[in-house]
């Protein structure tokens, strides 16, 4: 069970959280537990690294590291008093080792990689020990584990680490001789080198952790608890109607996850999609909701299309030249040096004429992918390169699509109907999703419209 940063939130949710555990462990059920920061407590982290570094005066550390305490020790002193000043002890002893870090990167003016992802690491360090404790005030055994201690091995790449195959075994041989007897809670987020350098495992990474350790131990299912009752047809603030979704393929969840569902990263499905281990979505403030249960993509419902979603604050770059055509080698220096600059490609789609190429980039990358693009016109391989920010993609996805004619034409004709203009299309060979790109303007009532088109608030 791997329980996010609004489940861990403050002293009420840890004590649902709590009661949800103890709930299944009556039950006879061996657990293992991953955590998140509290809610916000990484972002400040993130913020409070950025100010120390960039600092000329003297940094509010010594109110940061106050501030932290305050809200950890009032949470924990609501959820485990009897453990109080033990654990109190623990978290004292970690904010001076993090008052200590910043303190070095105020010092030195410098913010590695390395120190960066140290530092962000605290959240978990913290709110593990408090969800630990909490449990054994309810008379539950528990010990926590930072991601090293659990046997999460990674690379060195900071800030967005791959978890090493060797991590199955180390995992293994730690958290498995615990679950008997006790419930263990995983600190999230984090793992570290072979070397023992703190690493962070990027967006979601408390999902990724919960995936590695979920399948390495061979659990029976992994449950991802969070403030939502599962994976749904669309964005509840947008469609009314959106409907939770029972059974969700692990295709279908990756393509949603990467258009926009934040409900789960991609990550975080991959290692369970490889061992084929169910992985379910479940709402902390809603338990008894069945939540949505992610399975192989033989299990489909009667709906070709499963959902809808879109991304915003993207841009669409447009790469055009007659240059381009016949000429081998066009696409891999654009690939390549968009590659170098580190811009990630949501989208591509190319005309047969080979006279153009449409990409669709983060806004935060555009710059960058303006810069790297510039490199390869001056090399004489395209002529020109426009782009958009008035821009949304939307993704219709579903199993079902796969060989089934006539998708498409509903697609468009629907969009149609409602005056709404295609700017860009891309549709995968595995026919999963159908992706295309509208003006930011047009992108909710595109959402609308299929979502309607598609029945997929009507119950199966």
């Amino acid at each position: 069970m791997k329980f996010g940063g609004t489940s861990v939130g403050d002293e009420d949710c840890i004590d649902r959280v709590v009661g949800i555990i103890n709930k299944h462990h009556t039950a006879g059920n061996e657990l293992c537990v991953v955590v998140s920061a509290m809610a916000g407590v990484t972002d400040q982290l993130h913020a409070i690294a950025a100010e120390v570094e960039g600092s000329r005066d003297d940094p509010p550390i010594d109110t940061f590291i106050a501030s932290m305490r305050a809200r950890h020790g009032k949470v924990l002193q609501a959820v485990a008093p009897g453990e109080y000043e033990t654990v109190m002890g623990v978290i004292d002893e970690r904010l001076a080792n993090l008052k200590n870090i910043l303190m070095a990167v105020y010092n030195l003016r410098e913010l590695t990689a390395r120190s960066r992802d140290y530092i962000i690491s605290f959240g978990e360090r913290l709110s593990a020990i408090i969800v630990s404790a909490a449990l054994r005030e309810a008379g539950v055994p528990s010990v926590a584990l930072n991601g090293c201690e659990a046997g999460i091995r990674t690379n060195g790449r900071h800030g967005c680490a791959e978890v090493l195959p060797e991590s199955s075994t180390h995992i293994q041989s730690r958290v498995v001789p615990l679950l008997s007897e006790s419930v263990p809670v995983v600190m999230g987020y984090m793992g570290c080198t072979g070397d023992g350098i703190v690493t962070t495992l990027g967006r979601s990474g408390s999902d990724y952790s919960a995936a590695i350790v979920g399948t390495a131990i061979e659990a029976d299912e992994i449950w991802i608890w969070t403030d939502v009752d599962g994976v749904m047809t669309a964005d509840p603030r947008l469609i009314e109607d959106a409907r939770v979704l029972s059974s969700v393929s692990y295709h279908e969840a990756m393509e949603l996850s990467f258009f926009g569902a934040k409900v789960l990263h991609p990550r975080s499905i991959e290692p369970a999609m490889q061992k084929g281990v169910p992985l379910r979505v479940k709402n902390t403030f809603n338990p008894d909701a069945p939540g949505s249960c992610l399975v192989d993509a033989s299990a489909q419902d009667h709906r070709v299309v499963k959902a809808i979603t879109y991304i915003d604050k993207v841009s669409l770059i447009n790469i055009t030249g007659a240059q381009m055509v016949g000429r081998p080698g066009v696409a891999r220096a654009i690939f390549s040096a968009l590659g170098e600059f580190e811009v990630n490609i949501m989208m591509i789609s190319q005309g047969s004429s080979e006279a153009n190429i449409s990409l669709i980039v983060d806004d935060e990358h555009l710059t960058a992918a303006l810069a790297a693009l510039n490199e390869v016109m001056q090399r004489g391989y395209i002529r020109e390169v426009e782009h958009d920010r008035n821009v949304v993609a939307v993704a219709v996805v579903g199993v079902g699509m796969a060989g089934t004619p006539g998708i498409a034409g509903r697609i468009f004709t629907a969009l149609g109907r409602e005056g709404i203009n295609l700017m860009m299309l891309s549709q995968g060979s595995s026919e999963v999703n159908v992706s295309f790109v509208v003006k930011q303007a047009d992108g909710q009532r595109a959402v609308r419209v299929l979502h309607e088109e598609f029945g997929l608030a009507e119950e199966s």
